[in-house]
């Protein structure tokens, strides 16, 4: 009895079991989905906690809170231009570094041309021989006083004569004195109605001139933005691949598209270079023979030819529509008196009716860098001053030749330093010097690909994200840091991935060294006729300046304005500027390295 209803009870079980069973199963997705977002919510928090620690946290809630605050106040968000170039590359951003990228390339956005000016005749471009500028008059009686603010009203017309009347011409200003040895650079406004302002801080007492310069016209700008969405190829890479007496070698590049004119056949296999660490993508044509492993150097391979049209040529001419200045149609002079101090009247008037809008980052004076406001700019003339500020002291350089500049400077001029020969090729590196008398350490390496050097050793190539993260860090240690110039071919969503892999490495680099010095050196202008503007443009230049500034502001990092001082010097622009300006910008390096002690005051 007891055994049947056993039977009955355990059958009845296992009948339900059979049930819950199938029900379960049916549900088995959902919970198994339920279960892996779970997972990866986990994940994700993990990672952030880890990565959201102390000055990280602190820095990242900043930068996300000026974005939002910026979007608050500017109304809708900018237009945001999509890129095929390889976006799906890297890693995936998160929703507040997408939203930095979206602020971050509408607020270099560059006017577009109207319908009906593209494409245009030359005749129809801007002409700078046919412009023309004009000093406005001071708003007080007709006398100008340091303090002011001077306005300088650019007309752009094209070559029939006409008045422009749309503007995205491309225009530099500076005002300076050749006598006194002085100059500041100016900021430029466009109207976009063929008229731009030119806007100088009266900032020295005695004569000013102004200089107006038309780098590119609008229609030229229009030219360099489709090459840099459209043709990122136009500077391609090689790598060496070797193995005993077999080598071969293949095209590189930091992506390489089935339908892209740098690739003949389609579906070759590639062999995948991509940075586990910072996930910074890079690709090479798989040899024929050998493997991937094989690879032996990385080196530029050279610069795509016909990229424009005989009609755009005509829009690149050296002396007609490059770099040409543009002239005044009355006095360009003023006459500079000292600062206006009326009394009483001085609250309620000059301050008030005066206010200086432009605030550059420095001036020269007498030859002489001065900067605005901050860690006021030492001389240091000879050796032994910059050995005494350097002593103690680890200097670690990363980036392109412009920091490999400043490399050999200081080891040309500290008597004591003995460069190590690493049989590195020359203008490559890496380089390393050593005073070991005042205990000075001196360092370059360049920025990893892209990099257009000659030929990098592939076990040299080093990402500086890496290798801040191999830093220890502290007050006796010196970062500097001149990353720009082998990212003018590439979308600035390229550059804006490397920064920002750069930047989280720098915070780590403070969070764990408190008191290193970073120092960021902007990009300058250079020389420029039709083959470099299509490849190294000033234009390219200028655009990825507006956005590294941005990206490391609020980090506590100095920076040195290349571009202002290229701009307010009277040396012609170089791509590796002359000595008389890397001087004031190693004087102004030390001077952050070795600031000036404050007097104390009596009593």
């Amino acid at each position: 009895m007891l055994a049947a209803e056993y039977e009955a009870v355990a059958g009845h079980g296992r009948q339900r079991g059979v049930t819950m069973c199938r029900h379960l199963s049916k549900y088995a997705p959902i919970f198994f989905l339920l279960a892996l977002f779970g997972l990866i919510f986990l994940l994700r928090n993990i990672h952030t906690l880890e990565n959201l620690k102390c000055h990280t946290a602190s820095t990242l809630f900043q930068l996300q809170k000026s974005i939002h605050t910026a979007f608050a106040q500017e109304g809708p968000l900018p237009p945001y231009h999509n890129h095929t170039f390889c976006s799906h590359l890297g890693l995936e951003p998160s929703p507040d570094e997408a939203l930095e990228e979206r602020y971050l390339l509408g607020s270099i956005a560059w006017p577009q041309l109207p319908a009906r000016a593209a494409p245009a005749l030359l005749r129809q471009t801007s002409d700078p021989v046919h412009s023309l500028f004009a000093v406005l008059p001071s708003k007080g009686p007709r006398e100008w006083h340091t303090g002011d603010q001077l306005e300088a009203l650019v007309q752009m017309h094209d070559f029939q004569g006409r008045p422009k009347r749309y503007g995205g011409d491309f225009l530099v200003a500076r005002l300076h004195s050749p006598e006194l040895g002085a100059g500041v650079a100016g900021r430029v406004v466009d109207h976009l109605n063929g008229f731009y302002s030119a806007l100088f801080p009266l900032l020295w007492v005695g004569m000013a001139q102004v200089e107006i310069t038309m780098v590119h016209s609008s229609e030229a700008v229009a030219v360099l933005q489709r090459l840099r969405e459209q043709r990122p190829d136009r500077v391609f890479f090689k790598s060496l691949f070797r193995s005993g007496y077999l080598s071969e070698t293949t095209m590189c590049n930091m992506c390489l598209l089935p339908d892209s004119q740098q690739l003949k056949q389609p579906q070759e296999p590639l062999c995948n270079f991509t940075d586990l660490h910072t996930g910074e993508p890079w690709f090479c044509l798989k040899p024929k023979l050998l493997s991937c492993d094989s690879r032996v150097n990385h080196a530029k391979g050279g610069y795509q030819k016909n990229l424009i049209t005989n009609k755009e040529a005509l829009l690149f001419q050296s002396g007609v529509n490059i770099k040409v200045v543009v002239h005044a149609s009355g006095p360009d002079r003023i006459d500079v008196l000292p600062k206006k101090l009326d009394g009483p009247e001085l609250e309620n008037s000059s301050i008030k009716t005066e206010p200086v809008k432009y605030n550059p980052s420095g001036y020269y004076y007498q030859g002489s860098w001065r900067p605005s406001g901050g860690t006021p700019a030492r001389q240091f003339n000879d050796s032994l001053s910059i050995t005494q500020c350097l002593a103690g002291k680890a200097i670690h350089m990363y980036g392109d030749s412009t920091a490999r500049q400043w490399f050999e400077y200081l080891n040309a001029f500290v008597p004591d330093i003995k460069e190590f020969n690493l049989h590195s090729p020359k203008n490559v590196g890496p380089y390393m010097a050593v005073d070991s008398k005042h205990n000075i350490l001196l360092k370059y390496r360049c920025h990893g690909p892209p990099i257009r050097f000659s030929t990098v050793s592939a076990s040299e190539l080093r990402y500086v994200a890496n290798e801040l993260d191999g830093l220890p860090g502290g007050p006796h240690t010196v970062v500097v840091l001149s990353i720009w110039a082998h990212f003018s071919t590439f979308p600035v969503e390229v550059y804006i991935r490397r920064m920002r892999h750069i930047r989280r490495a720098l915070v780590r680099l403070l969070d764990r060294g408190p008191g290193t010095l970073v120092v960021l050196r902007s990009a300058n202008l250079q020389a420029l006729d039709q083959e470099v503007s299509l490849y190294n443009s000033d234009w390219f230049s200028l655009q990825l300046d507006g956005v590294l500034r941005p990206m490391f502001a609020g980090l506590g990092v100095v920076f040195v304005d290349a571009w202002e001082m290229t701009l307010a010097h009277h040396l012609p622009h170089n791509l590796h500027p002359p000595p008389a300006i890397i001087k004031n910008m190693i004087d102004l390096f030390l001077s952050h390295v070795c600031p000036a002690k404050k007097k104390k005051k009596k009593g």
